[in-house]
């Protein structure tokens, strides 16, 4: 239930982010989740899309440089440690935790968290098996 992620370098420098988001708009494209983490230099732009086939069209044609990740969307209470119950479960099954963003669904409730892991099946299983409801690709583009 893998969700592919694109993450795209950019450059640090006015207007470059602004840049690549107009580049996916002019096709059509929306973000349903972002999160940026930057440096003096550059940043790494990592997005959830509604057309990851013509984001990745636009991005090409562009020249613009990125990759696709498998990271995993679940649903998380949107209450104070709702997220870090969840992540301890992924830790305490000793798989690392590269990074994570989130976005609150409905306030007060639901929130959706994105995690990249170290071993996407693994952590799946355990989010599972510990009854933590994973969002599908198909689920995050509805919310």
């Amino acid at each position: 239930m893998a969700i592919k992620q694109i993450s795209i370098f950019v450059e640090n420098k006015k207007g470059a982010l602004a840049d690549v988001l107009k580049c996916l708009s002019d096709k059509g494209v929306g973000l349903r989740a972002m999160t940026i983490a930057d440096t003096k230099d550059f940043g790494i732009l990592r997005i959830i899309v509604d057309d990851r086939e013509g984001a990745v069209a636009a991005l090409k044609e562009q020249e613009i440089v990125f990759s696709q990740n498998d990271v995993i969307a679940f649903e998380a209470a949107d209450v104070p440690g709702g997220l870090a119950r969840v992540l301890k479960i992924i830790m305490d099954a000793d798989i690392d935790i590269e990074y994570t963003y989130a976005f609150v669904i409905e306030t007060g409730k639901h929130a959706c968290a994105i995690i990249r892991v170290s071993d996407v099946p693994a952590a799946e299983k355990v989010l599972e098996e510990a009854g933590v409801p994973l969002i599908s690709e198909d689920e995050i583009l509805r919310i």
